[in-house]
């Protein structure tokens, strides 16, 4: 059995979490969680009601340290998905900070108030889980249904966590910075248990500013987590803000994931700072997959090379895989590894269908590979692999293209059903200026010129924003519905 956090084994008095003006030590956070471990014990699983605070880092921990499951909640989840997740996750208990309004379909469960100052001692906590015991049962978007519960083992977190230190040699000194929201793996798993792992501390911001970027860097910060919505923030306030420039080029470490960076927005924030954002790769269900090393080429675009103990492959349509790669063939990826949940909680059908039988896990993911292992992801095998004219085209790299033009603020591809060419490529925009949009010639002119010319888009749609959900991944369903021409 390994132990997930070994600086709570004798804590001392460092930084742990920050939230706001809020802090708890290593030893404070010990105490809080092993009181609160004793509430926990012998449920089969808790739910935690997920916001940014130092409430929500405690009753994880202190369900991790008891070997209970924690069921994470997104507060904004509205009553109908909320009644789909605890009646498929069946926690016994929802653990929320003191004051914290809970919604009525969490009415019919015991609610216990999480203490961040301990008072009394956590006696009676003599438990050893299990590398493969359930540790977090985190639910997906639910694009294509209702979520479904992904049961991460110990295991896949000591596994990803281990991993990343390797990557990005992250060690017990650095100082993480970030404001993301705590009810999935970017948040939770990387921006909070993390450092934890590490014995390091992180400041979280509460909610995402450039200014609280800069004052955390200034202050000490050595790494910032983000996805590309912020650093797209980021990029839009640079050419005004010197500070904000100055303070990102102190850091150790910029990092982005849960989807793509624009590779326009890569090269503004590199142009002012100096320093190159590192993108990585994963999903609820493997945690971490790649990731461009903290001392390897640092590639805007691509996802970098597996980390440790992953492996990972293309496959062609029919699950064969692809021979050689050459940074152009496009397939789906694949992955097997230590860092793989267990099932999809009550859903045997959906695992067994999610995995190959001798193991590998179907991403759905599509991606090129490079000969020296560097991996781009191009899109969805669902939403972002058109296939137009005889030729397989992943929509990321359109809308790289797409976005280097000075008219588009914003930019979607997709495909829709063409009588000639099987799919036609279809651009999403939203217009610098709204008042002066750029119209299709010279979109598809300027896409062909960088791509080539079956790469160009047949149909371009104006729009004031595009759909994105809290992480900022776009909704591409929901685009049709949206639509204004």
């Amino acid at each position: 059995m390994s132990i997930l956090f070994p600086a709570l084994v004798n804590p001392g008095e460092r930084p742990a979490l920050r939230f706001g003006d809020r802090s708890l030590t290593y030893a404070e956070l010990g105490a809080a969680a092993d009181v609160l471990a004793v509430r926990c014990a012998g449920a089969g699983r808790v739910a935690v009601w997920a916001t940014p605070s130092l409430e929500t880092a405690v009753a994880v921990v202190a369900a991790l340290r008891v070997g209970v499951a924690a069921v994470p909640l997104n507060p904004k989840s509205g009553d109908k998905e909320l009644g789909h997740i605890l009646a498929d996750s069946a926690p016994t208990v929802v653990l929320a900070a003191p004051g914290d309004e809970l919604p009525s379909a969490l009415g019919e469960l015991e609610r216990v108030d999480v203490e961040v100052r301990a008072v009394g001692g956590g006696a009676g906590r003599a438990v050893s889980p299990g590398d493969e015991d359930p540790a977090l049962v985190v639910y997906t978007s639910g694009t294509t249904g209702p979520p479904k519960g992904a049961v991460i083992p110990r295991r896949a977190l000591a596994a990803t966590l281990d991993a990343l230190a390797d990557a990005w040699q992250w060690t017990g000194e650095d100082v993480l910075v970030h404001g993301l929201p705590l009810f999935h793996v970017h948040g939770l798993v990387l921006g909070i248990l993390g450092p934890l792992r590490r014995g390091g501390s992180v400041r979280h911001l509460g909610r995402f500013s450039t200014e609280g970027v800069t004052r955390e860097l200034n202050d000490g910060a050595t790494m910032l987590f983000g996805v590309p919505t912020m650093y797209h923030r980021i990029a839009e306030t640079l050419p005004d803000d010197p500070g904000l420039a100055k303070a990102l080029g102190r850091a150790r470490l910029l990092v982005s994931g849960s989807a793509a960076l624009p590779v326009h927005d890569h090269e503004r924030i590199t142009s002012a700072t100096g320093r190159r954002v590192i993108e990585r790769y994963g999903m609820t269900e493997t945690l971490m997959n790649t990731s461009v090393r903290a001392d390897g080429e640092p590639r805007a675009g691509t996802v970098g090379v597996p980390l440790p103990g992953v492996e990972l492959r293309l496959v062609e349509e029919d699950g064969t895989p692809l021979p050689s790669y050459d940074g152009e063939s496009v397939g789906e990826i694949q992955v097997r590894g230590p860092n793989l949940f267990t099932e999809y909680l009550n859903r045997p059908d959906a695992t067994a269908a999610a995995f190959t039988a001798d193991g590998w896990f179907r991403t759905g993911d599509m991606a090129v590979r490079d000969p020296d292992g560097y991996v781009r992801i191009v899109g969805r095998k669902a939403t972002d692999l058109i296939k137009s004219g005889g030729y397989k085209i992943g929509a990321g790299e359109i809308e790289n293209a797409l976005l280097e033009h000075p008219g588009v603020r914003e930019a979607a591809v997709t495909g829709e059903a063409d009588p000639d060419l099987g799919e036609r490529i279809v651009a999403w925009i939203v217009p610098t200026d709204p008042q002066s949009p750029p119209q299709l010639t010279e979109l598809a002119d300027h896409v062909a010129a960088r791509l080539a010319p079956h790469k160009r888009p047949r149909v371009v749609h104006h729009l004031p924003t595009l759909p994105r959900n809290d992480m900022g991944k776009l909704l591409k369903r929901s685009l049709a519905q949206d639509r204004t021409e």
